[in-house]
């Protein structure tokens, strides 16, 4: 069965069949990465940490986003 083969029959099927197929085929692509994870996490408490020491400064969510 060729990739246009499968195209055509999933889109023949009713838009609830279609729409279970939609969502494996995107979970199927959400892998995460332990190494950007990880880093992340890192990141996270480097912030956390200089928040705390009073060397970051928070913001309100209006001045973020009139900036």
């Amino acid at each position: 069965m060729s990739l246009n083969d499968i195209i055509d029959e999933a889109l023949s099927l009713k838009p609830q069949e279609r729409y279970v197929i939609i969502e494996n085929l995107i979970n199927s692509l959400d892998v995460p990465d332990s190494k950007i994870e990880e880093a992340w996490i890192v990141e996270s408490e480097k912030r956390v940490e200089a928040l705390k020491k009073g060397k970051l400064e928070m913001i309100s969510e209006e001045v973020f986003f009139s900036s």
